[in-house]
């Protein structure tokens, strides 16, 4: 019989994920390529044979999304996976649409195919969009569970930007291994906090091996979800976070209203900085989607390290680079403190922007007075560098989850924002969270 031939549309994440678990070893499959989208400079990379297997001697290749057409047309494809994550319902189709019009399949993958099943209790922590507040939500699980007595891993969802073949699976215990596997600014945003905390944090490409590993030394397994995708292992508690800044998009972005659907409890965050009757609308809307739910509201206090620097001056606010592009914010933590704290200007650093940082700002039209910390690499992470350097800023208000100057020199003095899950009201996660302890 001959094989389905198949494209998998992603973004090094879900894609490679899909991959691993359903399609390595599937006499039934040949994938010829992968595309990449979403990330800066993935694609022109090979999965490589030591991951891929023994079907794929060369490995795969993985080109970029605009590709798509063509490769369908070359490869005689039969299906195209969709595998990537926080984009509209309506985009979603568009991609439909073209792959149908191409000749071929279109087709999602949902939990059942894709989650693996772990020895130990799991706590996922997923959420509607990217920016809602996932990982101030994990940390605050990790927090309860730890008092508990319990030993948590964290396993984050994937972010491998460098060589696959030496990513297969990593553990970050210290800033020293953050080094030492060269994690780019995106990456040291989600595993810096947690290793903060003393939480041992596994990532990579192979989430069965990875897991298998955590095992031995957890618990508990922690899922910090990425963008808005639904857990790669079957949760014991799955957990969305909600964002009233952005009422409706609850329902509106793939596959985040997977996630609300499936949700055993619904978080609303940043209640404190919502206003009233979208915090009202979202409740509304998990009430009616997933009725079984239950609903905490939480606010997202934020804390500056010399909030009196801020007063009067001139400010350049680097936010967070996934939240305010795919994730559409258009504003961040860094802002609101500006604001909070009298800043006499939010400098719009577009002027100054040079290279990757530049074409951003020329992709995210809604982006103005404030920085979006793209890191991707060493070369975009240069160009940030430059960009901060290059305004006249009198002060840099640092919005994103980690120091900045800690990985690139700043000419400018810099206050750093921090941002954390507080329960409004009586606490109620740790009652909730007892069925894993």
């Amino acid at each position: 019989m001959e094989k389905n031939r198949i494209i998998i549309m992603g973004a090094a994440g879900r894609d490679f994920h899909n991959f691993n678990t359903y399609f390595r070893n599937n006499p039934a499959y040949q994938v010829v390529a992968f595309t990449a989208t979403q990330i800066p400079d993935i694609e022109g990379r090979v999965y490589p044979s030591k991951l891929a297997g023994e079907s794929y001697p060369d490995g795969i290749p993985i080109y970029a999304e605009e590709e798509l057409p063509r490769l369908i047309k070359e490869h005689r494809v039969n299906q195209v996976i969709f595998a990537y994550s926080d984009v509209s319902h309506e985009y979603v189709m568009h991609q439909a649409s073209l792959v149908l019009a191409c000749g071929a399949d279109f087709r999602l993958m949902g939990p059942e195919t894709t989650m693996i099943k772990s020895q130990r209790k799991v706590v996922a922590v997923t959420a509607v969009r990217t920016g809602s507040g996932k990982s101030q939500t994990t940390r605050y699980v990790s927090r309860i569970l730890s008092e508990a007595g319990k030993k948590v891993a964290v396993i984050r969802h994937p972010m491998p930007y460098g060589k696959l073949e030496e990513q297969v699976v990593q553990r970050f215990a210290s800033y020293e291994d953050l080094d030492r596997h060269n994690c780019t600014i995106e990456e040291r945003e989600e595993y810096e906090p947690h290793i903060d905390s003393g939480i041992v944090v596994y990532a990579g490409v192979d989430y069965e091996a990875i897991l298998r590993q955590a095992e031995e030394e957890a618990d508990i397994i922690l899922w910090d979800g990425g963008n808005n995708d639904f857990s790669f292992y079957v949760p014991d508690i799955n957990i969305v976070v909600v964002d009233p800044h952005r009422p409706g998009h609850e329902t509106s972005y793939h596959p985040g209203e997977t996630n609300l659907r499936m949700a055993d409890i619904a978080i609303i965050n940043k209640v404190d900085s919502a206003e009233p009757a979208a915090v009202e609308a979202v409740k509304a809307v998990v009430s009616a989607v997933n009725p079984g739910a239950a609903i905490i509201l939480a606010n997202s206090p934020i804390t500056v390290d010399n909030p009196e620097a801020i007063k009067g001056k001139k400010v350049l606010v680097v936010e967070d680079g996934p939240t305010l592009t795919h994730g559409s914010m258009a504003y961040g933590a860094g802002v609101l403190a500006a604001k909070q704290w009298g800043a006499a200007e939010l400098l719009d650093p577009r002027p100054y922007a040079v290279g990757s940082i530049k074409d951003t700002f020329a992709r995210f039209e809604h982006l103005s007075n404030l920085l979006p910390a793209m890191g991707y690499g060493k070369v975009q992470m240069e160009e940030l560098e430059k960009t901060i350097n290059s305004s006249p800023a009198e002060l840099v208000v640092i919005g994103t989850p980690i120091d900045l100057r800690r990985v690139m020199s700043l000419e400018k003095p810099a206050v750093r924002v921090k941002y954390d899950l507080e329960e409004s009201g009586a606490p109620r996660l740790a009652e909730l969270l007892k069925k894993v302890l």
